[in-house]
This record gives C-alpha cells, structure tokens and sequence, in this order.
C-alpha cells in the first residue's frame, strides 16, 4: 500500500474547500439577481398574468352585453318605426 502523501492531501482538501466556496459565491450571486429583478419588476407596476386575463374577461363579457343590448335596441327602434 502506498503511503499517501500530505501535500496531495492538503492540495486535495483546498480545491475541494474552493469549489465549496465557489458554490456557495454562486448561490449567494443568484438570490441576489433574483431579488434585485423581483424588486425591479415591483417597481414597474406589472400586473399578474391572473390579473390579466381576469381583465381580459370582464372586457370580454362586455363586449358580448354591448352586442345583445345592440340587438335589443335595433329591434325595438323597428318596432316604433
């Protein structure tokens, strides 16, 4: 058996406490991009993508009642007429 040899060890030991070190600088750089674009997306005052269609289906609705009241009208000014 061949006897290890301490300087490959503590070579060993370092570059695995610097990919530790740099995954851990890795995560840090990622929860601060994500907070600085949560926090610039706020500051544009975007709505949800829920808030979008819930809109989008109210002006829908109202559209299809502004068509039926049309009709209502058109056949009651055909009956004055």
């Amino acid at each position: 058996m061949q006897p290890r040899n301490k300087v490959l060890d503590d070579l060993s030991q370092m570059m695995t406490n610097a990919m530790g070190v740099a995954q851990g600088a890795r995560e840090e750089a990622q929860t601060v991009m994500k907070s600085w674009l949560d926090r610039w997306l706020a500051d544009r005052d975007l709505v949800t993508r829920e808030e979008f269609e819930a809109v989008r289906l109210m002006a829908q609705k109202a559209r299809e009642e502004n068509e039926s009241l049309k009709a209502r009208l058109e056949a009651l000014e055909k009956e004055r007429g």
